[in-house]
């Protein structure tokens, strides 16, 4: 996807960017490479695959959530996707990175820099320990993050307001979906939405699941990710 077909894709999902919006993808784009040479962020590194699979496959979570002047946590955000490519395309979200991995934070904070963005921060933790001191307290909260969908659950619905939604970004998840209602119920959670697409140019299937908060988490959960991992909801 080159940028002409990026922003003619992102037009399709009532995203017109501006030159600024543009210049600063670029400019990330630069950075992502650049820091990507000597420390690993992503395997993906050619242009026009970062572009459709990293920043419009980002950009897709607007085919279940109209963004504008939230707070938005994601979760496990790597080298900023969907969350600081969300922060330049929409510059009204109040946005906060978590990530377990300080080089990885490391670069998003250089990013940050750069591209003098405000009300977006980088966190270095782990998510269940972030959540302790941060329930209830996101508008949305996301993650492209490869967990299952009942262990993700856990890490991110704790840290949702109430009538606030988890939207996973995931790629094909049926069987996932079907595993996960009885955690996320369990988490307080009810899922309202599924959107299932096919990424342009035959480039995979996605599964945005949005999960709305109905009742404020037992403080019970998120337990430490071993519990998590040996013993999923």
């Amino acid at each position: 996807m080159n940028k002409d077909e990026f922003v003619s894709a992102l037009k399709e999902l009532n995203i017109n960017l501006t030159d600024k919006q543009l210049s600063d993808l670029d400019t990330y784009y630069k950075m992502l490479i650049d820091y990507n040479s000597h420390t690993n962020l992503t395997r993906i590194t050619e242009e026009n695959e970062v572009y459709l699979k990293h920043f419009y496959d980002s950009l897709t979570i607007v085919k279940t959530i109209s963004l504008d002047n939230q707070t938005l946590l994601d979760v496990g955000t790597g080298a900023g996707f969907p969350g600081l490519v969300l922060k330049i395309v929409f510059p009204n979200l109040k946005v906060t990175l978590v990530d377990s991995l300080n080089k990885r934070i490391n670069f998003l904070n250089l990013v940050i820099e750069k591209l003098q963005l405000k009300d977006v921060k980088a966190i270095h933790a782990r998510a269940e320990e972030y959540a302790l001191k941060n329930r209830e307290t996101f508008d949305i909260v996301t993650s492209r993050a490869v967990a299952n969908l009942n262990m993700l659950s856990e890490l991110c619905i704790p840290m949702v307001k109430l009538s606030g939604c988890f939207i996973a970004m995931k790629a094909d998840a049926k069987n996932e979906i079907d595993c996960s209602k009885k955690a996320i119920e369990t988490l307080g959670g009810v899922i309202k939405d599924v959107v299932i697409f096919s990424l342009p140019f035959n480039a995979g299937v996605r599964t945005l699941i949005k999960v709305v908060k109905k009742v404020k988490t037992s403080v019970k959960y998120p337990r430490k990710f071993n519990e998590i991992k040996k013993k999923p909801l």
